[in-house]
């Protein structure tokens, strides 16, 4: 059967390695890059979880299997099953792995047994593990020592090598509120913009609101408003840059005034146009509390 041009080539991507190096981070990360992802995924389920996405015409492009030792007769039909998958199919495997110690004191850490220890140690289970696992670690294509990495580092460096080009690190949303009405609970910073004259005194303004573009023109100036929208994009500017490195993908920056119908939400809408100028930053803009009385 030919294929359409214009479908995306099927891409899998099997996450496995020892058990406590980071594959629950990796899950994680992969989604937020728009990978969809089955944890927990025994061997033999492999070929048709591709079939179905081979079946969906491109809808699901990039799939990622976690693949460990919950699953039955892993070590044997994992193995057998990369070779099958790799004769019709991209597939890259990427094998986590740290050292003993660093396993064992992750394990200890959280309290809870490794899955192959039995009634041995926590390092008896590593090693065992280690072992099984050896031949299916020296066949990975990429492998990736968790050792010294913490969550953030282990999710950026998966950024790195999985994440579609020209995605946005940050998916931010800039929220006009009413304090009246309480500060945004879920917002990473909060600006006041109540230092503004307030449009509701002027009687051709009152009934309008910040979107329309004389409530906009007043606003934006009085005096200290361009300043303050070209001075707070500045100091955001290395806030966004250190979410993106610290792979924090999701951020809320709030603009608050008395009711949140006017001054804020100008100013909202003029601070997003400038933070688009931003690399890796995808704005989107929301007023919470337009249309209360």
């Amino acid at each position: 059967m030919s294929t359409d041009e214009t479908t995306p080539q099927q891409e899998v991507l099997i996450v496995t390695g020892m058990s406590g190096a980071g594959r629950s981070t990796v899950a994680n990360a992969l989604e937020d890059h728009g990978w969809y992802v089955v944890d927990n995924l025994p061997p033999q389920m492999l070929r048709p979880l591709v079939d179905l996405a081979e079946r969906a015409e491109g809808a699901l492009p990039k799939i990622a299997a976690v693949v460990d030792v919950r699953g039955r007769d892993f070590f044997t039909d994992l193995r057998s099953m990369i070779q099958t998958l790799r004769e019709g199919t991209q597939v890259r495997v990427v094998f986590l792995d740290s050292t003993d110690a660093a396993l064992v004191r992750r394990f200890e850490a959280v309290r809870r047994p490794h899955p192959l220890q039995g009634r041995g140690t926590i390092l008896d289970g590593v090693t065992l593990e280690r072992s099984r696992l050896a031949t299916i670690r020296e066949s990975s294509d990429v492998v990736i020592d968790t050792s010294e990495l913490n969550i953030h580092q282990l999710a950026n460096i998966i950024a790195d090598m999985f994440a579609e080009a020209g995605r946005p690190g940050v998916q931010l949303t800039v929220m006009s509120f009413g304090f009246k009405y309480g500060i945004p609970t879920d917002a990473d910073t909060v600006a006041d913009a109540r230092f503004l004259p307030n449009p509701f005194w002027v009687p051709e303004l009152r009934s309008h609101t910040g979107l329309d573009q004389s409530v906009s023109d007043y606003v934006l100036s009085q005096d200290g408003a361009e300043e303050f929208i070209d001075a707070y994009a500045a100091a955001l500017a290395p806030v966004l840059a250190g979410y993106q490195r610290e792979n924090k993908r999701h951020a809320t920056f709030a603009i608050g005034c008395t009711g949140g119908k006017h001054r804020s939400v100008a100013i909202t809408e003029r601070l997003a146009e400038k933070i688009r100028e931003i690399p890796g930053v995808d704005v989107t803009t929301k007023h919470r509390d337009l249309g209360r009385e």
